[in-house]
């Protein structure tokens, strides 16, 4: 028999409608923003990831109000929209428990089989999967309470009122409360798990009113039972064995992981290494002792400010090698400045900001000798750190002939790529008057970075350093030579010196002119770093994917398994 609202007891007052609606609203901004976390550490929290995610979920909240309203005009029944709203909770409720497995799965076969915009196809597939069904579903919800809750014309508008208003505070705190409580308290996963309750909860509390569905609400509880007890045993990086620490902040996924000779940070599962501390010190290795060449190319070596702190390992480096050195960090995250402290050895008398880099620079007057910017989050830059107005500022805060050290993460080059793009914006700053070859580069022996160093006007006559990145004309056994020579007066230590060596003998100078066309200068108003950055990682993709993707057209499946 078809029932109706006034055969349900629980619905006759309305106020039970209103709350349905309420913590629908909650779920579905809950799930939105829960999605962001869940597709960051194998994606990026990029705006175009978040595009993804906020163009998925609007198409099925759309398909969901247009099939739901239909839906309720020809069988107005309650008792399938709770139980709707019961199939949405239980599927969020999974969401933990077997979305990072689909991701991988996903991303795996997506890997050998796309060509161009992997991380947007990835993305985009991984949110139509896990996503899009439950918030189709609760996208029925409004329409269905709308027909339940109208008895007459005459007070309709009220009505609809009423309900938008219940939606959008529930959305507002469906909003706030995983950003600022439960993510950064117990997590993304335990956070699904939460708001999936408080969702099944309605459906559980409606059912039991009614005395119906009692074998769908036990199974619905045992798979949210089952699901709360599991899914938090396994992280995002659930193939890892020997974690020292997994966590999450406001901004990011954080991941420890101890070795036998240098403990390192992850801010995502899948695109390099954050930070690192050598156990018995020296070189790592990295793209951080390519900076180091940082101190030895500017005039003086007093002090130096690092933008994009993270734990501290291009401090340490400057603390080992540069004592004399005064330096201040700045970093945005202070879940990974505690982590410094408690697993990467960070100096304690090393002051840390926690702050935004460009903020933070315009909130003082001070000059350094040396400005690292290392402010990559995920596999991109943020924009505001990466126009001529942020730069402009880095260079007005150096001392004269200081040196800025930019860490571009991906080696990418070609018409229209990140890296002429960050060349021509950082030449346009810094290639003005006589400082015509003040811009050199270095590409990082076995990773995927280049370091970009970038020199002040000098105010002083040409010292070794400044033959070494302002003399274009000068043959490369000189410039290495001069490097080294700086290096030895500076620190002493013969590795270093050696290692500059190999620095000087790949530096390359960059002027406006071989950086590219004026148009492809950043700006705060048209910085799009993220698209740049995901044709970069489209370009490592295929260099890393092409023998996968040869042996599959060649041998198929089994051929990629026996790879393994």
């Amino acid at each position: 028999m078809q029932q109706t609202a006034s055969d349900r007891p629980i619905l006759r007052s309305k106020v039970f409608l209103y709350i349905t609606e309420f913590f629908s609203g909650m779920a579905v901004m809950a799930a939105e923003l829960g999605a962001s976390r869940l597709l960051a550490p194998y994606f990026s929290s990029s705006q175009i990831v978040w595009t993804i995610i906020i163009g998925t979920i609007m198409i099925a909240l759309a398909l969901g109000n247009m099939w739901g309203g239909r839906k309720a005009d020809k069988d107005p029944n309650p008792d399938k929209l709770y139980l709707r709203i019961m199939i949405a909770a239980v599927w969020i409720a999974l969401i933990p428990l077997v979305g990072k497995y689909l991701i991988i799965a996903i991303s795996g076969l997506l890997i050998v089989t796309v060509s161009t915009n992997f991380l947007i196809v990835a993305a985009f597939v991984s949110c139509m999967i896990i996503f899009v069904p439950p918030l189709f579903l609760l996208g029925t919800v409004t329409p269905g309470l709308v027909k339940f809750t109208t008895d007459s014309l005459k007070d309709n508008a009220t009505i609809v009122g009423r309900l938008g208003a219940c939606n959008t505070v529930g959305s507002i705190l469906g909003t706030f409360l995983p950003t600022f409580v439960t993510i950064p308290a117990v997590g993304t996963f335990v956070t699904f798990l939460i708001f999936s309750g408080l969702l099944l909860a309605l459906p559980i509390i409606y059912f039991a009113a009614a005395k119906v569905k009692r074998i769908a609400s036990a199974v619905s509880i045992v798979i949210f039972v089952i699901s709360g007890i599991l899914s938090p045993l396994t992280g995002f990086a659930f193939w890892e064995g020997n974690l020292t620490y997994e966590g999450e902040s406001i901004y990011n996924y954080l991941q420890v992981k101890t070795l036998a000779d240098r403990t390192i940070l992850s801010t995502n599962v899948l695109f390099g290494v954050q930070s690192v501390t050598m156990k018995q010190g020296g070189l790592t290795g990295l793209y951080y002792d390519t900076a180091l060449a940082a101190p030895a190319l500017a005039d003086h070596a007093d002090s130096a400010l690092i933008l994009g702190m993270g734990t501290g390992t291009y401090a340490r480096q400057l603390r080992e090698y540069y004592p004399k050195m005064s330096i201040q960090g700045v970093e945005i995250d202070q879940s990974i400045t505690n982590l410094a402290g408690r697993y990467f050895d960070e100096p304690s008398d090393i002051p840390v900001s926690t702050y935004d880099g460009r903020a933070w620079l315009e909130g003082t007057s001070k000059k350094f000798d040396v400005i690292m910017v290392d402010a990559y989050q995920d596999i991109t830059i943020p924009f505001q750190m990466s126009s001529t107005e942020f730069f402009t500022a880095v260079r007005q805060h150096l001392n004269p002939g200081g040196v800025m050290v930019v860490n571009m993460n991906m080696i990418s080059d070609g018409e229209g790529s990140i890296n002429q793009a960050l060349q021509a914006t950082i030449s346009s700053v810094f290639n003005v008057g006589t400082n015509f070859e003040s811009v050199v580069m270095a590409d990082v022996g076995g990773t995927t970075n280049r370091e970009l160093f970038a020199k002040a006007p000098s105010s002083e006559r040409r010292t070794s350093s400044n033959k070494v990145i302002e003399d274009n004309t000068m043959q490369r056994s000189a410039q290495t030579s001069a490097l080294q020579q700086r290096t030895e007066e500076l620190t002493g230590d013969a590795e270093l010196t050696e290692y500059m060596g190999q620095v000087a003998s790949h530096l390359v100078t960059v002027d406006r002119g071989n950086a590219g066309d004026a148009s492809l200068v950043l700006t705060d108003d048209k910085a799009p770093v993220e698209v740049l950055g995901m044709r970069a990682i489209d370009e490592l993709i295929a260099q890393q994917s092409g023998p996968y993707k040869e042996v599959l057209r060649t041998q198929g499946i089994s051929g990629l398994m026996k790879m393994q």
